[in-house]
């Protein structure tokens, strides 16, 4: 199909290395970037005429020189070099046109602006002053005459209070190298950026000429404001700078700029961005444009036209759509060209209001053409959360075709609400049987019922109002979810940990989530009253008639060697816990000094026998003595102890008298030395060892080791005999005996 070529031909300037009067200016722009601290890039962009300029006109460098507002003072001179050299792009490279090839010039520096030479309340501005513009303008009068002036203004590096205070110009759109159709709408968004977040405000201007002549085509230093202007011609102005109907038009707040061409030719114009912070002017941008009108083969509009699901068709953009709930939010779009081989584009814009727009299911497609249909069909379908929130929302369908130099464009503005799914809350319950009053030890056991009617994922969670839930070993667990219920089981088991706090009250939430709404949490709290009273067992004991008392002296028990002891222990609670009966002897083992211990124990009563029969071991290790404990199984257990001390009696040992004489005269009487009588007990250590009798010249004429001997004298003469006892335990007794005839 023929095709439209829209070209916007930005502000391009040719300063030239050498001071000639050729005509090389497109247009441009200046700008003051800060980089860090104090330092800041002073930036100039001059967009040249790659067609008829003279390459002897493309400067290495341009020299700025800076200014302070209102007194027009001189601060200093800025030598800029030339850094980039490249040609600006067409919007579409289908649209190019080989009599229109612009260059974009960029040169800067960087500089220092201190605090105690940039701090004049009025600003500065900085300027680069050139000539001369293109010749074929036909909308200002003697164009290869006319110089440029590059002017930016910006702010000082401090305020009043002293504090520093940082600013960059606002960064303009890039430019196109398009060109527009004369009769035929050519637009653009001309809005810019601004690294502060400062406001921008857009008007069109007259462009400056400045001082630069064609004799005096790069002056060495520009010189200070005021700077002359362009003149237009007779039946043009500042507020109508193109022949057009309408004429160039710019929106103050988005940059957007129009004109309906009415008039072959090459023109001129300008637009002054300013910039304000906190309702203040700073600083502002200026920028010179020229824009090619030509005459352009004709290009038929798209046509667009929207369906919405299950609503009368096709839809005519009046009255408002009512998506219900359940609803689906779909749009039928069917898109076609009169021309043939036209490549269409399908998007949406949001009129009023601020969301993701979903994405067509076709956005791009080639009708009438081989292979290619006659009608794009896409379908454009909203969430079924989508809420316009009681509001009416306005979108925007446009289809725009590949047409030269701008596309064309249908566009159908569709009113529509829509209602997102109810959503009602959860709800919470639990099976605990109100009141809980619990003691350590016992189990808590209840459900905990989530549900949702709308059929939403529901999440239980537990938690303590004031305490840490799972420390102390409470569980939740989750069952597997029905379609309207979720199921969890608590579970605790309650420990002596609890005791101090009391109160629990366990808080149990249960969430409901779906993608239309925020989540939604109803919650339920179970309170759980802890109760600990405990009183001491009670401990009775044969060793004693009344209940030992604490801190009581211990109980003696003495046992003669051999002897037999027996005790009986009881032990009851009230409350009742479980009962332990424990015997402990002190660094003793009980079973090797005789004792032995057996109980019985139980809930709320234990009973225990004590048996002591006294041995050697006992009396070796003697004094014994042994605890017995009545231990309670609870949180704070108060044992009651019975400590008895044992002892063992040793024999009584008669005085040792033994007799001296003995008389083996065959007559029956005394005939026989014996001592089993008199002779010390035996017992455990102790025991006889042996006797021995020795004469008078120390031979031995008898020994025994039998404590019970009988000595006849062995036929010995009369006379003096000595005898010797030893014990096991080394005790000896002499004496001696005589043997009378």
């Amino acid at each position: 199909m023929p095709r439209l070529l829209f070209l916007l031909f930005f502000c391009g300037l040719l300063l030239s290395a050498e001071r000639s009067q050729a005509t090389h200016i497109v247009g441009g722009e200046m700008g003051m970037q800060h980089l860090r601290d104090s330092t800041y890039a002073l930036n100039l962009i001059v967009y040249f005429d790659g067609v008829t300029g003279d390459p002897g006109a493309l400067d290495g460098s341009l020299t700025a020189a800076i200014y302070e507002k209102g007194t027009n003072r001189f601060v200093e001179d800025v030598v800029l070099p030339l850094q980039q050299n490249t040609l600006v792009d067409y919007t579409d490279p289908a649209c190019s046109n080989a009599k229109l090839i612009t260059r974009r010039l960029v040169y800067t520096r960087n500089l220092v602006l201190r605090r105690m030479q940039y701090r004049s309340p009025s600003g500065y501005y900085a300027v680069v002053e050139r000539c001369c513009r293109n010749r074929g303008i036909a909308n200002i009068q003697n164009p290869g005459g006319a110089g440029q002036a590059f002017l930016v203004e910006f702010p000082a590096v401090v305020q009043a209070n002293g504090q520093a205070f940082r600013n960059s110009s606002p960064s303009l759109f890039p430019p196109l190298s398009d060109y527009a159709c004369q009769g035929e709408l050519f637009y653009y968004d001309f809005g810019g950026q601004d690294p502060d977040g400062d406001q921008l405000v857009y008007e069109l201007v007259t462009p400056l000429n400045g001082h630069s002549t064609t004799s005096d085509s790069k002056p060495d230093r520009p010189a200070s404001a005021p700077y002359s202007q362009v003149r237009w011609r007779a039946d043009l102005s500042v507020s109508q700078q193109i022949p057009g109907k309408p004429t160039l038009r710019i929106d103050a707040r988005t940059g957007r700029l129009e004109v309906l061409p009415t008039e072959l030719g090459l023109f001129v114009f300008g637009i002054k961005c300013s910039e304000y912070r906190n309702g203040v002017k700073i600083g502002e941008v200026r920028r010179d444009f020229q824009m090619l009108v030509i005459n352009c083969a004709r290009n038929q509009k798209p046509q667009l036209q929207v369906e919405a699901q299950g609503h009368s068709l096709p839809h005519v953009p009046t009255g408002t759509l009512a998506f219900a709930a359940g609803e689906a939010r779909c749009f039928q779009l069917r898109f076609t060209d009169a021309d043939a081989a036209s490549r269409l584009k399908l998007y949406l814009r949001a009129v009023n209001f601020e969301a993701t727009l979903p994405t067509p299911s076709i956005t791009t497609g080639t009708v009438r053409s081989a292979g290619n249909p006659d009608v794009l069909v896409s379908t454009v379908c909203f969430p079924n959360c989508f809420d316009t929130q009681g509001k009416t929302y306005e979108l925007e369908f446009i289809v725009a075709d590949n047409g030269c130099s701008l596309p064309k464009r249908d566009t159908v503005r569709v009113a529509f609400t829509a209602t997102a799914p109810p959503d009602l809350p959860p709800s919470i319950s639990t099976t605990a049987q109100l009141p809980l009053r619990v003691h350590p030890g016992e189990a808590v056991n209840f459900e905990v019922i989530g549900q949702d009617l709308d059929g939403d994922a529901l999440t239980i969670t537990m938690r303590g109002l004031g305490f840490d839930a799972p420390s102390l070993s409470s569980t939740l667990t989750m069952r597997p979810a029905t379609a309207t219920e979720r199921r969890a089981d608590f579970a605790w088991t309650v420990p002596c940990a609890a005791i101090d706090r009391g109160l629990h009250e366990f808080e149990f939430l249960v969430t409901s989530s779906n993608e239309c709404h925020d989540a939604q949490t109803q919650r339920v709290v179970v309170p759980i009253q802890v109760e600990y009273e405990n009183v001491a067992p009670l401990l009775q004991t044969s060793f004693s008639e009344a209940p030992p008392a604490p801190d009581a002296p211990p109980i003696l028990i003495t046992l003669p060697m051999g002897g037999v002891y027996e005790a009986t222990l009881a032990g009851t609670d009230a409350d009742p816990n479980e009962l332990t009966l424990t015997a402990a002897g002190k660094e003793i083992d009980l079973a090797m000094v005789g004792m032995t211990f057996t109980h019985q124990d139980g809930l709320g009563k234990a009973a225990g026998t004590f048996r002591w029969e006294a041995n050697c071991e006992a009396l070796q290790r003697q004094p014994l003595e042994v605890t017995f404990t009545l231990q309670e199984s609870t949180c704070r257990p108060q044992p009651r102890q019975q400590t008895v001390r044992f002892a063992v009696l040793l024999p009584e040992t008669p005085a040792f008298l033994p007799p001296n004489i003995f008389t083996p005269n065959a007559d029956s009487k005394n005939a026989r030395f014996e001592l089993a009588s008199v002779l010390p007990p035996e017992y455990c250590t102790q025991r006889f060892g042996d006797i021995k009798i020795f004469n008078r010249w120390g031979r031995q004429v008898y020994r025994s080791t039998n404590r019970s001997f009988s000595w006849d004298g062995g036929g010995l003469p009369e006379g003096v005999y000595y005898y010797l006892i030893e014990y096991s335990n080394r005790q000896k007794f002499k004496g001696t005996i005589t043997i009378a005839r």
